[in-house]
């Protein structure tokens, strides 16, 4: 895809990766468009980068959700490329029964069935528009799954299904759909979670992996990596059980 030109809707926006992807995609000539349920967050993203515009939506949320597009369909009308940034992951402890799993946040939801109505929202407002695009932002953990992050897992392992068929079925209307495939990252992600594991910070910051996400972008890689992803996405069925034995040897 011509990463400059564009006018790009990003989920999540306002802080670690879609944040970094908003600034790259602003940085390459694109208008960008962040939505977040953090009002405090955009406003501080469009301070840094006054060009942004934001609207406050939780895409979780079915009457947000359609509010969201038919406000951005009607401001922004060449909206070509939709990001599916925006997620949440939890530590789940299935031994102890449900009660973790319904006390917090719906990782399903949010993570699962937002980019799947979102994306089908748009479709039809996608459709025709010149380098059309959705991105869906999944996680080395739909590939690898993380004892600890049970639902989280299930949630992006669904996410590159649903890619995959999506990619497929949009080839008649020349809609390109990108997974951009995170390693750890250092974000705000499970803040919970990482804490218990003493306060674990990822190597990789956002900025570094989103400068290879946007050259994948840029030269059409439909699948996109980095690190110990960019292996899981060549990796054979033995590979990552041994992956998966590895991550969760601690369990």
């Amino acid at each position: 895809m011509d990463i400059s030109g564009n006018t790009v809707l990003i989920t999540g926006g306002a802080s670690g990766i879609g944040y970094s992807m908003a600034e790259a995609f602003v940085d390459a000539g694109s208008e960008v468009i962040l939505c977040g349920r953090r009002e405090a967050k955009l406003l501080e993203a469009q301070k840094k980068h006054p060009s942004l515009h934001f609207r406050t939506c939780d895409v979780a949320d079915d009457r947000q959700r359609s509010d969201l597009d038919d406000w951005v369909v009607t401001r922004f009308a060449d909206l070509n490329v939709l990001v599916n940034n925006a997620g949440v992951q939890r530590d789940v402890d299935f031994t102890k029964g449900i009660g973790e799993f319904l006390a917090g946040e719906n990782e399903i939801r949010i993570n699962l069935e937002a980019p799947i109505l979102l994306s089908g929202l748009l479709v039809p407002h996608l459709t025709g528009k010149k380098g059309a695009t959705i991105v869906n932002v999944s996680s080395g953990l739909g590939f690898v799954p993380a004892a600890k992050m049970p639902v989280y897992s299930a949630s992006k392992a669904g996410l590159h299904a649903f890619t995959m068929a999506l990619r497929q079925q949009l080839l008649r209307l020349r809609i390109k759909v990108f997974e951009v495939v995170p390693p750890a990252v250092d974000t705000e992600l499970n803040p919970q979670g990482r804490a218990k594991r003493g306060g674990f910070k990822a190597n990789v910051i956002s900025t570094e992996f989103v400068t290879a996400v946007m050259k994948g972008l840029a030269n059409d890689v439909f699948e996109i990596g980095y690190g110990m992803t960019e292996g899981f996405l060549r990796a054979s069925r033995a590979d990552l059980d041994r992956s998966f034995q590895q991550m969760n040897a601690r369990w």
